[in-house]
């Protein structure tokens, strides 16, 4: 009779600690857990994309310009989870309400050149992946061509410890938060980014691999436990 109430209330707790759990992360998608890419398209460039064993590896391409797997839907206030490890010589990141250009588009409001994009070509803030201590930093992708911390005048946050969060070699863990206005990142819990800008309200996620001088690589860029929820 005891070992019959020990194992009931045993069951019990494991049911109370999973829906705890499940409440802890609430409306919470697994990108790639499946092994497909559904929901998402490969732009901007010809680059490499697949999934093993959960995990995104995109490959660069001899010649090829960036390129980009994004989401077929603009999102708008999301977090975004994930482990990324790339290799020393490439550089990557995470496009966020990006937007993709489209034929007879006039230049993005505040494009550098002025100039209006080739059709597919996606542009818009990205959080930095790279080892030389910008990772966390957003940039400006194929538009103003600059830091958002500089346009914004947060400096302030790319700390030391911030240009040193990014391990070589290693998964770096990386948590986005974009809600209203307010962009903020972090890198292996470190505080990277935190600004406000109002002026993309909603856009693509794109996972980027760099483009690369012809005549080296391939390179490789791998995001795992990619975790996302819409605020």
């Amino acid at each position: 009779m005891k070992l019959q109430l020990f194992t009931a209330l045993l069951t019990a707790a494991t049911l109370v600690l999973h829906a705890e759990d499940k409440k802890s992360e609430p409306n919470v998608q697994q990108w790639f857990a499946d092994g497909t890419m559904k929901g998402f398209q490969i732009v901007s460039g010809t680059a490499s994309y697949k999934v093993e064993n959960g995990v995104l590896v995109g490959t660069t391409v001899d010649g090829s310009p960036n390129t980009f797997l994004a989401t077929e839907k603009p999102v708008k206030d999301f977090e975004l989870q994930f482990e990324v490890q790339v290799d020393d010589a490439l550089n990557s990141g995470v496009q966020v309400r990006s937007h993709l250009a489209k034929e007879g588009d006039p230049a993005p409001e505040g494009a550098k050149n002025g100039k209006p994009l080739p059709a597919g070509r996606l542009y818009g803030p990205q959080c930095e992946i790279a080892v030389n201590g910008t990772a966390g930093d957003f940039y400006d992708e194929a538009r103003r061509g600059t830091w958002w911390s500089i346009l914004t005048e947060t400096e302030s946050v790319r700390t030391d410890a911030a240009k040193a969060a990014f391990k070589k070699g290693e998964w770096n863990a990386y948590r986005i938060v974009v809600k209203g206005e307010h962009y903020q990142s972090w890198v292996n819990g470190v505080p990277t980014a935190d600004f406000k800008q109002p002026g993309d309200p909603e856009g693509h996620i794109g996972f980027q691999v760099h483009g690369i001088k012809k005549g080296t690589g391939p390179f490789t860029v791998k995001w795992r436990h990619v975790k996302f929820r819409e605020l």
